[in-house]
């Protein structure tokens, strides 16, 4: 894997959490923190997951304390501020990924887990990791969202990537 592919999957990953998260606006808040059969209990949860799991990983690639202390933790009660949160998350993902070279990748990684335990992981799988983590987690909130009268967009990739050419080449059709 290249950094290219990483910068690719960073902006996917910025473009499929807008998606989703303009259709968690269209619900009523209520449905919104409605208890779900899901892991992390709700679409709130789901997403507050998502978020706690990124600020784990990005602080450990940083190298700075991230304040997560538990994977469920609920950052933000509030769609408006887990919003504004994930927007900077995602733009904090992509700047990491766009100072990555080759070398960068081919780094092992040593860090500590919430438990303490001391882990070395090499960046590339820790990269890959951290995307498709989000779009495992993605998903079950697409399908969490499926049970509320709000349609749940497309976040396939292959959609990201036409627009993504269409905005290049000004093809629309």
């Amino acid at each position: 894997m290249t950094p290219e592919h990483f910068r690719t999957f960073a902006r996917y990953n910025a473009w499929a959490n807008a998606r989703l998260y303009a259709a968690c606006a269209a619900l009523p808040d209520a449905e919104f923190r409605k208890p779900r059969q899901a892991f992390f209990g709700s679409i709130l949860g789901t997403l507050n997951h998502v978020l706690v799991a990124d600020r784990a990983w990005l602080g450990r690639l940083e190298g700075v304390p991230s304040g997560i202390t538990g994977l469920d933790q609920i950052l933000y009660g509030d769609l408006a501020e887990l919003t504004a949160a994930r927007t900077a998350e995602d733009a904090r993902i992509t700047a990491l990924v766009d100072r990555h070279d080759a070398g960068d990748l081919g780094r092992d990684l040593v860090y500590r887990t919430l438990a303490g335990t001391e882990q070395r992981t090499p960046v590339v799988w820790v990269l890959s990791h951290l995307f498709n983590h989000q779009t495992h987690h993605r998903g079950q909130a697409h399908g969490l969202l499926s049970q509320t009268a709000v349609a749940p967009p497309p976040l396939d990739l292959i959609y990201f990537l036409r627009e993504r050419e269409a905005d290049v080449t000004g093809d629309r059709a």
